[in-house]
Order: C-alpha cells, then structure tokens, then sequence
C-alpha cells in the first residue's frame, strides 16, 4: 500500500513549545494539502463571546433552527472570513470534498442551510484559516512543531474544542506530558 505525504483528511496537532503563541495547543483539521501549498481550518479553540446566531445577524440570515453553536477560531490568516467543516449529507456552491471525511464550504449557502434546517447534519462554524505555500508545510514538518495523525470525524463533530488537542496525542499513542519542548540537535 503507498502511502501519500500528503495530510488532506488529517489533523495537525502543535507539538509543546511550538514557538508561535497562535498555534498553542492547536488542531487543525486539514482540508487541502498538495504539491501547491496547504488549507486547514483550527478546530482547537472557540472565540470567546462570538456565537452562530451573532454571525448570523451580522449577515443578515434569520437564525430559524440553528443553535447558537460557538465559532472557532479557524487561524490567523483572514481571521473575518468564514467556514463551515460538516459532514459529507449536504453539499453546496462551492463544497469541498476532503478526502471523503468531511466537507468544507465557504459561501452563505451553508449558513442558510444550516438556519433552515436543511443542512448539513454536523457542523463547525470557524472565522479564519491557516494556510501554507507550496512545500511550506513540508519543509515546518521536518522540525519540531506538528504531529498529524488519521482520526475519524467524531475529533470534529463529538469532541468538545478544548479536548481535541488531548484526543489527538491519545489517538496516536502520545503522552503530551513526557514530550521535550525543544528538538534535538546532532
């Protein structure tokens, strides 16, 4: 079986003593990963104070059935542009398909969608994305920084923001505690 270098589908958890206080405890859920650079959405962390409905009102859709869901901290780049990570059951306008593990979409379709009722049926709302150019995200994993590891879409859909950098390391066999904050030197 070959196996891809390529991280679409994953989850990239910041390794202890990252070095950039943006990505602290972070996860991203990785939605685009080639030879021409790399897309993920932050999944570890919500914004304080911001809900779904808030959101909503500031695009003037009515908020219908949507629960007022907290929205993510999606990244640092673009921090006022939206995403939705849902499941695979609704597609739209510009719909992602991410490796057939989730779906990602960008534009008001999947907001009215969700407000509706007709939807996709899981849902993260994020501001924000993390981006990498081409061979960026390569060249950051041969350093001390990220662990990717193959989860299924409960990390996104049935683990609480603040959990999934601890469900990650559990995943993959990992003790967060016992890792050094630096990597080593030959």
């Amino acid at each position: 079986m070959e196996e891809t270098r390529y991280l679409t589908g994953q989850f990239l958890l910041a390794m202890p003593g990252i070095g950039d206080p943006r990505f602290e405890h972070s996860v991203i859920a990785m939605c685009s990963h080639d030879e021409g650079g790399a897309l993920g959405i932050s999944v570890g962390a919500t914004i304080n104070g911001l809900g779904l409905h808030d959101v909503l009102e500031q695009l003037e859709i009515a908020p219908g059935v949507a629960p007022d869901a907290p929205v993510h901290f999606g990244g640092p780049v673009e921090a006022r542009r939206g995403f939705v990570l849902h499941s695979t059951d609704w597609g739209g306008q510009d719909t992602l398909s991410v490796a057939g593990r989730w779906s990602l979409s960008s534009t008001l379709d999947v907001l009215r969608a969700i407000a509706g009722g007709t939807g996709p049926s899981r849902w993260i709302v994020a501001l924000g994305y993390a981006g990498w150019s081409a061979g960026q995200l390569d060249e950051e994993l041969t350093r001390h920084g990220w662990l990717n590891v193959a989860d299924d879409d409960a990390m996104l859909f049935e683990t609480a923001a603040d959990e999934r950098w601890r469900r990650g390391f559990r995943v993959a066999g990992v003790d967060p505690r016992l890792l050094g904050f630096e990597a080593g030197r030959a």
